[in-house]
């Protein structure tokens, strides 16, 4: 397939931003009737974007104006790459190249990076603010869920190729089947959470304290391609969960259903997540990632260098 196509069709944006917006489709349906609510109708999430597509952009006075707009296009590129990486390595394995998965894992930071920069860049204390929180829970979460994926590279005898991924997995049972790959996985499933910046997570945005935080100051189609990027972000890190410790997908024979099934059940855990739990502080999410979860992470790492 062309790559010009590949990445603005499919597997690229257009796609992924079909199936993101689906996703929190699904995401807000469920939390609404938790909570006893009707929910948004079907293609709510698409008239979100275009509603906001056509509204005015405002960019405030004393802000670096360059670096506002352009931040939200570092994020939506950096996750239309994450799901053209991740899809070229399930559908087209001798498309995908060594070290994909370190380029991978680069692009994961991005928009967590175009929020920061886009945040500051405005000059508000209150986007400083959600932005300076966003860099902390980053830091936070970077490191358990790197030692996660790390995990997998040594149960694959230390490939960092995607496509070694779904390849040996299905040949050999997937990395989710041990030990050491189960406590990953719940490792990798909480840190999801916290680059979703979901509840939990939510604390950079935190609505009822900083009214959005780093998005207080964006409107318009800058503000779209942000909320953009989170619903994208929604399809892309579960897959890449899928691809890492789940064997990606398959889609022959009946095997499609089980495939899909994989990101159901994630996607179900995210929702879970959110609606059964409290907003936390940046400093409790801190030591939450940093403390229980890295050890987690650490002890994973030792069982599966031993085999388990």
């Amino acid at each position: 397939m062309n790559p010009i196509l590949a990445y603005l069709i499919f597997p690229g944006f257009c796609f992924t931003a079909a199936v993101g917006m689906l996703a929190s489709w699904i995401d807000r349906k469920v939390t609404a009737r938790v909570q006893w609510r009707v929910g948004p109708p079907l293609l709510q999430p698409l008239y979100d974007f275009v509603k906001l597509l056509g509204k005015e952009t405002i960019v405030p006075r004393g802000a670096s104006r360059l670096t506002f707009l352009m931040a939200p296009m570092f994020g939506i590129v950096a996750v239309t790459l994450c799901s053209t990486l991740v899809w070229t390595a399930i559908l087209w394995p001798g498309k995908s190249f060594g070290g994909d998965l370190i380029v991978l894992l680069y692009f994961l930071m991005m928009p967590a990076i175009a929020v920061i920069i886009g945040g500051f860049a405005s000059k508000n204390p209150i986007a400083s603010l959600g932005a300076s929180r966003e860099m902390k829970l980053m830091l936070a979460d970077e490191l358990p869920f790197l030692l996660a994926v790390f995990v997998a590279v040594i149960k694959l005898d230390g490939h960092i190729q995607l496509s070694k991924f779904v390849e040996l997995q299905q040949a050999n049972g997937m990395v989710f089947s041990s030990v050491s790959g189960v406590l990953a996985m719940i490792v990798a499933v909480i840190t999801m959470q916290a680059k979703l910046t979901l509840i939990p997570f939510d604390i950079p945005e935190a609505e009822t304290e900083i009214m959005s935080g780093p998005y207080v100051e964006y409107s318009g189609p800058p503000l779209a391609l942000f909320k953009l990027t989170r619903m994208m972000m929604l399809f892309t890190l579960p897959m890449v969960l899928v691809l890492v410790f789940l064997g990606g997908m398959n889609f022959q024979g009946m095997s499609i259903l089980w495939s899909i099934l994989k990101y159901v059940v994630l996607l179900v855990l995210i929702v879970l997540i959110r609606n059964t739990n409290p907003r936390v502080r940046i400093d409790q999410a801190m030591k939450f990632l940093w403390g229980p979860m890295t050890f987690i992470a650490i002890i994973a790492v030792v069982l599966a260098f031993l085999g388990w």
